[in-house]
């Protein structure tokens, strides 16, 4: 299925670019990734291990992100101010990205979809299943956390020499796969080829630093989700990584005791990343999770 693009989705009136995989009238699954990430982010081999289990799957550009609508005029973002209680720099929360994914389902004629995010994805996943209740389908929260503090925090001394972004395509690839082998599990099967070539396509799709900070921000802008996790009643899948460096395991444990009913799968080996190693875990558990929310034996 090629490139789309939706127009004028959701209250902001935004574009979102997309792609489908898969036959149309199987359950769709709307895959949501994190901050700074694109929808090419979701390897192509993974939706297909997907589709293979039966699903329909979509895939998007969440705004300030690859070719959906960037908001370079916005505030840049300050993070210290931020922390202290000033959000006069957040652009917009994850409320926002929620109506954002919302709107796309109305443009995509979906009544309703079974959510799969990771890390910032799965906060605007839960944030869907929260605040649309009606739209959620079932929730798979991979490799994310509640906005509780002290829990699926970050071990920055992992990324201390890592440095910005550069602006050359040639350095972008290069910082980029430095990056995500140290966001991958140490000692785990690392596929620098496959790495770089993505990297590359996430540069030439338009990489945007300041928009992955004005993502960021709508994380702290909107605060400890814990409260209203407790009220969902959906089905609900939580996976993380044993070996997570970029949101401690904790947060995944957080989701998962927050979320009523909710099953949590912790994976040895796996860092901040989806190796393909255990893509057909991965998609098996998720295919089961919605087939069975779909009333359907599991495939």
């Amino acid at each position: 299925m090629p490139e789309l693009k939706a127009r004028n989705v959701g209250p902001s009136g935004i574009e979102i670019a997309y792609e489908r995989f898969g036959a149309p009238g199987a359950p769709p699954v709307l895959l949501i990734t994190g901050a700074g990430a694109q929808m090419i982010n979701w390897p192509e081999g993974f939706c297909q291990a997907l589709v293979d289990r039966g699903l329909h799957v979509i895939r998007f550009d969440t705004r300030d992100s690859g070719r959906s609508t960037h908001f370079p005029d916005a505030p840049v973002p300050d993070f210290p101010a931020a922390l202290a209680g000033d959000l006069s720099t957040a652009s917009y929360s994850l409320s926002d990205l929620a109506a954002d994914t919302v709107g796309l389902l109305d443009a995509l004629g979906l009544d309703g979809v079974h959510l799969v995010g990771t890390s910032m994805g799965a906060m605007i996943a839960q944030m869907v299943a929260i605040e649309y209740p009606d739209r959620a389908l079932s929730l798979t929260s991979m490799m994310s956390t509640t906005g509780e503090p002290g829990v699926g925090e970050a071990d920055f001394s992992v990324f201390a020499g890592l440095g910005g972004p550069p602006q050359d395509r040639e350095a972008f690839v290069e910082w980029q796969v430095r990056a995500l082998r140290l966001a991958a599990a140490a000692g785990s099967a690392f596929d620098a080829a496959a790495a770089a070539e993505r990297s590359g396509r996430v540069f030439d799709r338009g990489y945007d630093a300041l928009g992955m900070q004005r993502q960021a921000l709508a994380v702290i802008a909107t605060g400890d989700r814990t409260a209203r996790l407790r009220s969902l009643r959906l089905p609900t899948l939580v996976m993380h990584g044993a070996a997570d460096v970029v949101c401690d395991a904790s947060g995944g444990r957080a989701t998962a005791a927050a979320v009523p009913g909710a099953e949590l799968v912790i994976l040895e080996g796996m860092g901040h990343a989806l190796p393909q190693e255990l893509w057909p875990e991965l998609a098996t558990r998720i295919a089961a999770l919605v087939h069975r929310a779909e009333g359907c034996p599991s495939r």
